[in-house]
């Protein structure tokens, strides 16, 4: 890791105390372990609502700087509780499988948008200094409901800066692809069919933005040096395509093929054609600038480099990619992140049923 960037970070973490909301998730979970390993920082609030979940953290986290908060963030009362004395907070908490989501819609808005809405409330009033939500490539024109509520979500983090008038309270937000073996994702899925020897796809010619918990965890610190409030951070990170990542884990296996699920995307996007019009190219990753008037500055660059304009039209998709990860890079990322890839084979798949 870049020397500079880590003392970047240690500069803004410094005698700080750091809420995360979500905290027993995967993001959580990476967050900590890195924050205890590699940075100083006051102390580290972690605010979730399932108590198991957080015993069962707390058996692996011994650093006494970490603090577990039991609550939920769609409870005003206990979130304004949460925020008391917090310099920074990172807002992971969401519901967020997108057949959940569709099954319970008002749950999730009540998590995704309302839970939102309370967190700033609370911030503005607590006069917390930064607050760094994760969003999704979900929320680019989505079509379904978790993706309309994390759409949601960012415009209320970019326009609540807004509310915050004169007080120190900024809002950012980042947005990025699929988390390596995050809960709900396709890795464990996979790794678990292999024991059947039959994989299911929805759609052969689907591709997906790819970055692991390690690299999301980092962006997510890299951002909290840049960020003045209002804008949305996106990565440049690679893209794969499905049936390469079943040849990375399970080459030995059969297809069954079960066409797309509702709400489900062939392809996903990162920044859209018409914010383009407002979004700033750096060499590892774009920033989505708000139009609106209560904004006054720009990203601090620091160490990201001089920004440029991208061109008219441009539109960053999983399928228009530059980066690619090949079948042998997504086996060593697996292994690096603890999942197992098969072994090469030669013979190529077969799809066991097509229910399309």
């Amino acid at each position: 890791m870049n020397k500079s960037l880590v003392s970047s970070i240690q500069g803004v973490l410094k005698d700080k105390t750091i809420l995360v909301t979500g905290g027993t998730g995967s993001f959580g979970q990476a967050f900590t372990r890195i924050l205890t390993k590699q940075f100083v920082f006051k102390s580290l609030r972690i605010f979730s609502r399932d108590e198991l979940k957080q015993h069962d953290m707390a058996q692996h986290v011994t650093d006494e700087r970490v603090r577990f908060f039991i609550g939920d963030i769609r409870d005003p009362d206990r979130v304004q509780r949460a925020v008391q004395g917090v310099d920074i907070i990172i807002h992971a908490a969401a519901m967020k499988q997108v057949p959940t989501c569709e099954y319970n819609p008002f749950e999730a808005v009540k998590t995704n948008i309302l839970g939102a809405k309370y967190l700033i409330d609370a911030a503005i009033d607590q006069q917390i200094s930064q607050i760094m939500a994760l969003s999704t490539d979900k929320a680019v024109n989505p079509i379904n409901l978790y993706g309309a509520t994390k759409l949601c979500a960012e415009r209320i983090f970019v326009q609540g800066n807004s509310y915050a008038g004169s007080r120190p309270t900024r809002m950012s937000c980042v947005r990025y692809g699929n988390v390596l073996g995050s809960r709900g994702s396709v890795v464990p899925l996979f790794e678990a069919q292999r024991q059947d020897g039959v994989v299911t796809v929805t759609d052969r010619r689907m591709t997906r933005f790819w970055l692991s918990l390690d690299q999301a965890v980092w962006f997510v610190l890299r951002c909290l040096t840049l960020a003045r409030g209002g804008e949305i951070f996106v990565p440049k990170i690679p893209s794969i395509k499905i049936l390469d990542l079943v040849e990375a884990m399970a080459p030995e296996c059969s297809i069954r093929y079960v066409g797309l699920r509702p709400g489900e995307k062939l392809h996903e996007v990162l920044v859209t054609e018409d914010e383009s019009r407002h979004t700033f190219e750096y060499d590892d990753f774009y920033t989505v600038l708000p139009e609106y008037r209560f904004w006054q500055g720009r990203a601090r660059e620091g160490s990201a480099g001089k920004r440029r304009s991208v061109p008219e039209g441009f539109r960053y998709c999983s399928d228009n990619n530059t980066q690619w990860l090949s079948v042998d890079e997504l086996r060593n990322l697996l292994a690096h992140n603890g999942f197992n890839g098969g072994s090469p084979r030669p013979r190529k798949h077969r799809a066991v049923v097509a229910c399309l």
